[in-house]
Formats: structure tokens, C-alpha cells, sequence
């Protein structure tokens, strides 16, 4: 049997408690890194935005994942015993199939340029990261690199230079630690046609790696049949061992910009959308996250060829606080986005919006992959 990571986004950690934010499990008050060791999480996501700031200095927001930030962030998570996957997203805040926008440093950089960028970023990031003595278990090269990175000229169907801005990342692990393994990482982890021709574009242009990753979020992609057979399809295809490196699942569809301290015209998130449980398979309940985790571990866990190896439930500590939201206004003149900034994500969190643990904890702790 392989081992089964049980691991957790927390990307956002340290600005959630200069926020204020706190953590209770059965009403005892808790480090947050506590709770997730006492319910059997091994392992930590964190991301990488190269300058998360505008030129002025003012801060991106969204835990303003700079290299230091999360150094000190991974420097804590192995003092707490916990191995940590490093994210890099090669962006200076969120990239996503959506948007691959270049570091402002790397703005007017050409292919070459951008190839030799990656490389260099990586190698000095990953240096740094390990001379602080941060126990890096896992590397993931971009970020839910679907529609490519480095836009335009990576940007899908352009896989010869998505190939090569991705094997420059992969190379420049193997330069600092051969022994650490590589995931490559796409969304959408119902979409069997996106795996396939993905990864049939990439594997004979690039570097070769150990994990596929995937994203599901059953409100955007479909029901869990559909992962389970885009897993046990591209398991077979391509060989690989496979995680889910995003997940998360709705307790409820209550809004909470109170707590936040929002007005009506600031709140962007996916509460008030009753239209996204259309084609999900569990209600957005307290049970039915629970009743969701359940039936997501044990699908993963039963991919074919024993390659379901694990999964990471996607910033389950990011409940609503004043002054931690997914984006600042300097962060969206960068990504060209209208905003508003508040927190998008705390209805998908591991605890209720006053930082209560809830039973989808018990449900992962007691998981064993047979």
C-alpha cells in the first residue's frame, strides 16, 4: 500500500492571526497546527507569489505569500512535526485557469527570458527554503496549470513553451534536491478530456515528474463519479500516482459579512449562490460535508492500481475576520479584476465562522486507506 497524505492548504495562516483569527475544537481554544496534527494531517500547503506587492509597496492581500512569508510559515509547520508541499504559482498573486499573469518583473521577458526566470526564481526560492531547514516533502511546479502560465507566450495551445517554463521549474528542484518529488497540477478534476490531452501535450515535450494533481470542487466541476473516473482513467494512461491538491466542500449557504464587517455591495462570495448545489452530490450542511469528505477519501483512495495517494483540503482555516479577504485593491489593478475583496471561501472551511472545528475533522481522522 502506498502512503496516503491527509493534507491541508494553510497558506493564509499567518495573516489570519494578525487578523485575530482564533481555533476551538470541543470549545477548547487551539493552535491552529494543533488541531490539524490531532486530527492525523501530515503535510502543508503553501504557496509562492514572487512580489506580492505593487510597486508602491502596498500589500496584495490573501496572506501575501512572498517567499519569506512562507518560509516562516513552513519554518512553523515543521516545528510542529508536519512535512510541507511548496506551491509554486509563478505570479505575483493568484494563478489559476483563469488568469497566468507574469511577475511585473518578468513583464516584458520573451520565452527564453521567461525559461531561464523560472529557473532561477525556483533554484533560489527552493535554496532558501531549505537552508531555513523547512522539511519540504513535496514540490508543485504552477498552479492549476490548465490553460497554461506565463501568458501569452505559455498560455495554451502553446505547449512547447508551457513544456518549457515547467521543465525549467523541474529542473531547478532536481538541481537543489533530486530526492524531492514533483507535482504538475491542473483544475478541474472531473474533466477527463482536459487530463488527456493535457498531459498527452506535455509528456512527450517535458521534464518527467511523479504526481498528476488535481482540483475538484464539486460546485464547479461536476459530480465525484466524474473524478473518480478521470482518476482512474488518466491512473492507467499515464502511469502516475495521483492527488487531489484542492478540495473543499460547503457546510452551509449562510452568508457571514458581519463578520467581516462588510456592506451589502462588498461581498463577493459563493454563499448567496443557491444556483452552484445544482449538480452537487451532497447538501452545503454541516453533515453533508462530513457525508462529502467520506465518500471523497474513499474514492481517492480506491483509484485503480493503488495510485490515489492523498489529497489537501484547500484553506480550511480561512474563516471570515476583518482584514483578511482574497484580494486588496493594489492586488486587483494587477489582475485587472472589479473586485470587491472580501473573504470568498469561509462557507468552505473546515470550521464555522467562529473558528469551531466541525465533524468533516472526525471523518479525516478516522480515514485508513485499506
Amino acid at each position: 500500500m502506498s502512503r496516503f497524505i491527509k493534507g491541508m492548504d494553510l497558506s493564509t495562516l499567518l495573516e489570519l492571526e494578525q487578523c485575530g483569527a482564533k481555533y476551538y475544537d470541543n470549545g477548547q481554544e487551539m493552535d491552529i497546527l494543533d488541531i490539524v496534527k490531532k486530527y492525523d494531517v501530515d503535510t502543508i500547503r503553501l504557496r509562492i507569489w514572487n512580489d506580492p506587492k505593487s510597486p508602491e509597496g502596498e500589500p496584495y492581500g490573501a496572506g501575501n505569500n512572498d517567499l519569506d512569508t512562507t518560509i516562516a510559515i513552513g519554518k512553523r509547520v515543521t516545528e510542529a512535526g508536519l512535512g510541507v508541499l511548496v506551491n509554486f504559482h509563478y505570479s505575483d498573486f493568484w494563478a489559476d485557469p483563469g488568469k497566468q499573469f507574469k511577475p511585473k518583473a518578468w513583464a516584458d521577458y520573451g520565452v527564453e527570458e521567461l525559461e531561464k526566470a523560472v529557473y532561477e526564481f525556483t533554484k533560489e526560492s527552493m535554496k532558501k527554503i531549505l537552508a531555513a531547514g523547512v522539511n519540504v516533502t513535496l514540490i508543485q511546479v504552477g498552479n492549476e496549470l490548465s490553460n497554461g502560465l506565463l501568458w501569452p507566450e505559455g498560455q495554451v495551445p502553446e505547449y512547447d513553451n508551457i513544456a518549457k517554463f515547467v521543465s525549467a521549474g523541474i529542473r531547478a528542484c532536481r538541481k537543489v534536491n533530486a530526492k524531492i518529488p514533483i507535482m504538475i497540477h491542473l483544475d478541474n478534476g472531473g474533466n477527463n478530456e482536459l487530463y488527456r490531452r493535457w498531459f498527452d501535450n506535455y509528456i512527450p515535450r517535458g521534464e518527467d515528474f511523479d504526481y498528476i494533481g488535481l482540483s475538484y470542487y464539486p460546485f464547479w466541476h461536476g459530480r465525484l463519479k466524474q473524478l473518480e473516473d478521470n482518476m482512474n482513467d488518466i491512473a492507467k494512461r499515464f502511469g502516475k500516482e495521483l492527488i487531489v491538491a484542492e478540495v473543499s466542500m460547503g457546510f452551509t449557504m449562510e452568508d457571514y459579512k458581519e463578520y467581516e464587517k462588510l456592506e451589502d455591495h462588498e461581498r463577493k462570495g459563493y454563499a448567496t449562490k443557491p444556483h452552484l448545489l445544482e449538480n452537487i452530490d451532497y447538501p452545503m450542511t454541516i453533515q453533508g460535508q462530513a457525508d462529502f469528505t467520506k465518500d471523497f477519501l474513499n474514492r481517492v483512495a480506491n483509484v485503480v492500481d493503488d495510485k490515489g495517494c492523498g489529497f489537501f483540503w484547500w484553506e480550511p482555516a480561512w474563516i471570515p475576520v476583518p482584514g483578511s479577504g482574497w484580494a486588496t485593491k493594489a492586488s486587483l489593478e494587477y489582475i485587472k479584476d472589479k473586485g470587491p475583496c472580501g473573504n470568498e471561501w469561509a462557507n468552505q472551511a473546515l470550521f464555522d465562522y467562529d473558528g469551531n472545528a466541525l465533524p468533516a475533522w472526525e471523518v479525516i481522522q478516522s480515514f485508513k486507506k485499506k
